[in-house]
């Protein structure tokens, strides 16, 4: 899993240090709460209903990190899934003519 988690902690780690470069105390919020819905992506929770409370800007940030942690997650499990299945899928064997049995050959 924590090859699936990699690119939400670089994203995590990008709104850090855009939260301590932010010059404005809504800007510095904004990026801790799209970081926060990054986090809640990874550890499966989901806090959109205590974000209601906050402005309109900030539930919209975490919302988003929310929705990409998310989406991050599943195109990671989706890779997994296809690189498994092309390993344990059998290579087909070349076909000669007397190898196929057909209906009452069998």
């Amino acid at each position: 899993m924590k090859q699936a988690t990699d690119p939400i902690n670089l994203r995590i780690a990008w709104c850090q240090s855009q939260s301590a470069q932010a010059c404005t105390e809504p800007e510095v919020d904004g990026w801790r709460a799209e970081a926060d819905g990054l986090r809640d992506a990874v550890m499966n929770t989901d806090h959109t209903n205590s974000y209601r409370l906050c402005p309109p800007e900030i539930l919209r940030r975490y919302v988003q990190g929310f929705q990409d942690g998310t989406a991050l997650l599943l195109a990671a499990r989706a890779q997994c899934m296809v690189h498994i299945a092309t390993l344990t899928t059998s290579q087909p064997a070349s076909w000669t003519g007397g190898d196929l049995l057909l209906g009452g050959d069998r």
